[in-house]
């Protein structure tokens, strides 16, 4: 039996709510890991939105104690007893309940079924896997959506329209306007800090950059025509203004709540204008879709951009980055080097 570094997360409740709440790194054993088929020598993995949230002990995410947080892993298997993987492979693990009921990638080393595991291409390295993360899957599970909906980058192009990202400067937001600046679509990024990082955003390839107050106050239930599509991690009254500025038969992609899960529209924008509101959920996933987004981030992720937005922090780190990421103070990626 073998020692590793994690972090470790003990909370104590009474009567559903959390009377003490404990996040530190420890060593432990082997003695620790959950069940499954795969064990993995875990390299990085990264700190997300959901991953903050289990880490200061918010209700919601975390559904076990104690639990090793991270809802994503990146490393090489060390032993299996599913056919499919072998020692030595590469390997990504996003969502599937790691880091919620199942223990994640905020440790060196980490045991979980081999159904939902991706081998990493070839052309992505570990660090960039881990880079990419959850954030990233779900910003590219949202441009497949766009692109099955027919929104095309020619067309949005020649119409003089864009395709809208709301909270841009986040790891979802900004993994999106990279991605769609490179697939060619004229990309409109708002963000609360505009003077902080338009910058940043228009190297990522935003054309245009707007104050995410023009988005997130009511209004009509229709109003004018601006967006071909758009990658919503917002919510709330965001999404739904959102959803009354997108032009007839355009698609928005909703995928997180920052703002709230409530939804202050109406349905005039579906029947009166034919626009599709799609959920991405990257957290259950098919293996299939899951294969494909990762096919597609090796080629459609621009390398230089991918390196721009992603700061690396140690497995210790971790716990303070946490605050950092829920009071809106972090740009882009932040990969966790569980060896650091």
């Amino acid at each position: 039996m073998s020692d590793f570094r994690a972090i470790v997360i003990e909370q104590q409740v009474d009567g559903g709510r959390i009377t003490a709440h404990i996040a530190e790194v420890r060593q432990v054993t082997d003695a620790i890991l959950m069940a499954g088929d795969v064990t993995i020598d875990v390299e990085f993995s990264d700190l997300n939105f959901k991953d903050g949230l289990a880490i200061a002990g918010r209700p919601g995410v975390a559904r076990t104690s104690p639990l090793i947080p991270g809802i994503d892993l990146v490393g090489t298997v060390q032993q299996s007893d599913d056919s499919r993987w072998r020692p030595g492979d590469r390997v990504v693990l996003n969502g599937a309940g790691l880091g919620e009921s199942h223990h994640g990638g905020f440790a060196e080393k980490a045991r979980v079924g081999g159904d939902a595991l991706v081998r990493i291409p070839d052309s992505i390295t570990s660090e960039q896997a881990a880079a990419i993360g959850t954030a990233g899957f779900t910003a590219m599970l949202a441009v497949l959506a766009l692109e099955r909906n027919g929104v095309d980058p020619r067309e949005v192009a020649a119409s003089g329209s864009s395709v809208l990202v709301t909270g841009a400067a986040g790891g979802v937001g900004s993994v999106a306007v990279a991605l769609l600046a490179k697939l060619g679509y004229p990309v409109t990024a708002s963000t609360g800090r505009v003077d902080e990082v338009g910058d940043y955003l228009a190297d990522l390839g935003a054309t245009t950059i707007i104050d995410r107050s023009e988005l997130d106050t009511p209004g009509k239930p229709l109003q004018s025509q601006r967006w071909a599509g758009a990658v919503d991690s917002v919510g709330s009254q965001t999404l739904a203004t959102v959803l009354a500025q997108t032009r007839y038969g355009g698609t928005v992609a909703a995928c997180g709540l920052a703002q709230g899960s409530d939804l202050p529209a109406t349905v005039l924008p579906f029947i009166l204008r034919a626009v599709s509101l799609v959920g991405i959920n990257s957290v259950e996933a098919p293996v299939a879709l899951r294969e494909t987004a990762w096919r597609r981030l090796a080629t459609d992720l621009d390398e230089e951009s991918l390196a721009a937005m992603t700061r690396f922090v140690s497995l210790a780190e971790a716990i303070p980055a946490a605050d950092d990421i829920l009071a809106g103070r972090l740009r882009g990626r932040t990969v966790v080097d569980v060896r650091a």
